[in-house]
């Protein structure tokens, strides 16, 4: 298989939480588009929070964020959004507030918390970027360009509760998913890291055949599936690892760096 597209996942796959690109990640990166492959990145986090990493590794190409509602250039050109109705954006915030739920949003690429509490901070800490607390009301107010909606748990077994009363209560209105074990994020719809890897090959004039995912959360399936080969993570939860054509070493191993040598470069 040739790989023109190689699209990585940036939490538990090419960095861990919180933390930076290490320099054996980077130089894959860079030897992959030395070698004519280009390489992107489909995240969950906000442009604003991915930009950084994607201008490390060198990646001038759209970038697929807000879980595939967003393809933006590092530039800023906007290639594709799919941001969630204003007033069902009103219906969410107030179905949470109503439950005592953490929610923030995201509203034109900034970050809203109705109150300052440990998941903010938390989520502040993980994703090097800092949020505005606005109040409930004030998340009222935040609504349009809305790409996703998050509410923070304590566990997956919460956050898989906490879905099936959205899904139960929204019905097609919005598309939760779990993106990690306490993550359960809403976005519209249809939109999907694999949608936006599938926009992103057609935007570049590449085959879905020649293209290949890496990833290792239960909210890359749908991207892996839709590539023309996919790696999971040595960390990677079962379902991703038994979905995979590949598995490669841990991210704290640098997994990413061994999957691009081996599988897009062909070497051992």
């Amino acid at each position: 298989m040739s790989v023109k597209l190689f699209v990585t996942d940036l939490d538990g796959t090419l960095l861990p939480g919180g933390k930076t690109v290490s320099p054996e990640n980077i130089r894959a990166v860079r030897e992959a588009v030395r070698a004519g492959v280009t390489v992107t990145i489909a995240t969950g986090r906000m442009y604003r929070a991915a930009l950084p990493v994607a201008e490390a590794l060198g990646v001038e190409v759209p970038i697929i964020t807000y879980n595939g509602a967003l393809i933006r250039s590092t530039s800023g050109r906007v290639y594709y959004r799919s941001d969630i109705q204003p007033g069902t954006v009103r219906r969410v915030v107030e179905f949470c507030r109503m439950r005592g739920w953490h929610v923030q949003t995201y509203s034109r690429d900034e970050l809203y918390f109705a109150e300052y509490d440990d998941y903010a901070r938390a989520y502040e800490r993980d994703q090097q970027i800092r949020g505005h607390v606005v109040g409930w009301d004030g998340l009222l107010e935040h609504t349009e360009e809305v790409s996703k909606l998050l509410s923070i748990t304590d566990g997956a077994e919460q956050t898989e509760a906490r879905l099936r009363e959205l899904r139960e209560a929204f019905g097609r209105e919005v598309s939760p998913v779990r993106s990690k074990a306490n993550y359960a994020e809403i976005i519209n719809p249809g939109v999907s890291k694999a949608d936006g890897v599938r926009r992103l090959a057609e935007t570049l004039g590449i085959a879905v055949a020649d293209t290949m995912a890496i990833g290792d959360a239960e909210n890359d399936l749908p991207m892996l599936k839709a590539a023309g080969r996919s790696v999971a993570m040595g960390n990677a939860v079962p379902e991703v690892r038994e979905a995979c054509d590949y598995v490669t070493s841990e991210c704290e191993q640098n997994g990413f760096a061994a999957a691009v040598y081996r599988y897009v470069l062909g070497r051992e």
